[in-house]
């Protein structure tokens, strides 16, 4: 017998949509591994009756993870291995593909994904440990690659910095992305790395309306923080890389120029982007969200979305999920471009180097004569 569906308390609010203080996500969708299948019901409660500021606390849980530098072999980006600290992110950026991923937890990817979070405590420890297997092959790791390392958790915890300092330590390469202030606490650390060429923060920059952004990224940095961030990071030396992402078609994509522009002035060395991708249970919950915050304009946002994705919602095909295709692709795409050149944000950043990397000694290691 199928599982029947199990009622959940209201989640209405403005628009029909109960509005969780601090939070993006205006529901705790189901996952697919779940068993049971939650959806909400009118129990007889007027919306006026609804706490529309209900606060819905954090929790944290170790994990003790086994190893932790995971491996890609996606065309689509430029690393094949990366270091991910967290799984969940305070940062709750409603657009995020990388909430699909709490479901393998058994969790949901809405509410659940931004307040019940995991972190490794051992990272760094299993960092140096893998670092130093025989016949490891340096190449750029990537911090934030599915989760933002610099969430604020991670103040308290400090568990990317422990990281940070392990690569130092072995002059590994090492590549950032964050849309976190919080990243240039660490430019003691990453100064040194970039002057011998080993390290390169990616600032992603959604909009630079405030109230989008809080009410899209509820917990990251507002864009002008992390203006300042490129801002901090470049006059340490750092090379800057601005990431438009994702551009959400009718809803962000008129705001293309003014953000390298922005970004140019505060120093970015070079842009990229990607368009909006919404695998798995992502696609209900950016309609939720768009049909709570943006009801005048929901429909016009998914229509062009299906027009850059084959009249699908989403395209996961290698070399489509990240540029889309179609016209309104193009147009963006080709936008895109000539804002990049037009702010010389389309001068290449040099490969990190490799040839560095070092095992360093241990203590009671004995020591190499020389």
């Amino acid at each position: 017998m199928a599982p029947k569906s199990m009622p959940t308390a209201p989640d209405e609010g403005r628009n029909g949509h109960r509005s969780v203080r601090g939070r993006s996500s205006r529901s705790n969708e189901t996952g697919r591994f779940e068993p049971y299948h939650r959806e909400s019901v009118d129990d007889g409660w007027s919306v006026a009756d609804v706490d529309e500021t209900e606060r819905v606390d954090t929790t944290l849980t170790a994990e003790k993870a086994k190893s932790i530098i995971s491996r890609n072999a996606s065309p689509d980006i430029g690393f094949d291995r990366s270091v991910n600290p967290y799984r969940g992110c305070e940062h709750g950026c409603i657009y995020c593909f990388a909430r699909p991923s709490h479901a393998y937890l058994g969790l949901s990817p809405g509410l659940d994904f931004e307040t019940k979070l995991f972190f490794k405590p051992q990272a760094a420890t299993l960092l140096r440990s893998e670092l130093s297997k025989a016949g490891y092959v340096p190449d750029r790791v990537q911090l934030g690659a599915n989760t933002d390392c610099y969430q604020p958790v991670e103040k308290r915890l400090r568990i990317t910095r422990s990281v940070i300092e392990v690569l130092a330590e072995f002059q590994h390469p090492l590549g950032i992305t964050t849309k976190n202030h919080l990243v240039t606490r660490d430019i003691d650390l990453l100064a040194p790395m970039a002057e011998r060429n080993l390290s390169v923060v990616v600032i992603s920059i959604t909009t630079l309306d405030r109230q989008l952004a809080r009410a899209m990224e509820a917990r990251a940095s507002t864009p002008s923080r992390r203006l300042d961030a490129i801002r901090a990071l470049s006059d340490a030396g750092i090379p800057v890389i601005v990431s438009v992402a994702p551009i959400i078609p009718g809803l962000t994509d008129h705001e293309i120029e003014a953000i390298l522009e922005a970004s140019a002035d505060a120093g970015a060395r070079y842009a990229h982007y990607s368009m909006l991708r919404l695998p798995h249970e992502l696609k209900d919950l950016f309609k939720e969200w768009l049909a709570a915050e943006r009801p005048d304009r929901a429909e016009r946002v998914m229509s062009l979305v299906r027009q850059m994705r084959g009249g699908k919602e989403n395209d996961a095909r290698f070399g489509y999920r990240i540029a889309g295709e179609g016209p309104v692709a193009q147009i963006l795409v080709d936008r895109f471009r000539l804002a990049r050149r037009r702010f010389a944000l389309d001068r290449k950043i040099s490969p990190l180097r490799t040839d560095l990397f070092r095992i360093p000694p241990r203590l009671g290691d004995q020591l190499t004569l020389l």
